[in-house]
């Protein structure tokens, strides 16, 4: 499973002259054989975003010209058990503050990190944002156009 960061797709539905544009276009277009996946937080990143610019209608239908037509599953946190209060205090305060502090990344970058961590099945986080990501996480971090362009002009 490849999870595909929030810019990728505010590249695709609200900056369409982005000098990334068709490498980014040609990165969805080619993804959804390598089972694409968006954290809730990016999602909920997207969809903030683009509101903006989308009508109530449009925005209500938000999972058909959004996770159907790019086959994307959504990945949901675990709350492994615990209370509504004690999940928020854990996984969304704690975990998130130590690997800030650790590794001098956004908080929602952390969230996000730790999300794509805990799916087993994780393959690489794919964004235009790499330097964000790189050297903060065992996963490959890639570029669309790293992705596309194979595995011998991915990073180590």
């Amino acid at each position: 499973m490849v999870v595909i960061d929030s810019d990728i797709f505010l590249i695709a539905y609200r900056y369409h002259r982005d000098v990334r544009s068709d490498d980014n276009a040609r990165f969805l277009q080619t993804i959804s054989s390598a089972s694409p996946a968006i954290t809730l937080y990016s999602l909920m990143e997207v969809l903030g975003q683009l509101s903006f610019n989308l009508s109530a209608q449009k925005l209500a239908e938000w999972e058909t010209w959004l996770l159907r037509r790019h086959r994307l599953a959504v990945l949901w946190p675990d709350p492994g058990g615990l209370n509504a209060q004690e999940f928020i205090a854990q996984e969304i305060y704690q975990r998130p503050l130590k690997r800030m502090q650790a590794n001098h990344v956004a908080f929602s970058d952390a969230l996000v990190l730790q999300l794509a961590e805990d799916k087993p099945n994780t393959h690489a986080i794919v964004t235009w944002n790499a330097r964000h990501f790189r050297d903060k996480t065992w996963l490959p971090v890639l570029t669309p156009a790293e992705y596309l362009a194979g595995p011998t002009s991915q990073p180590a």
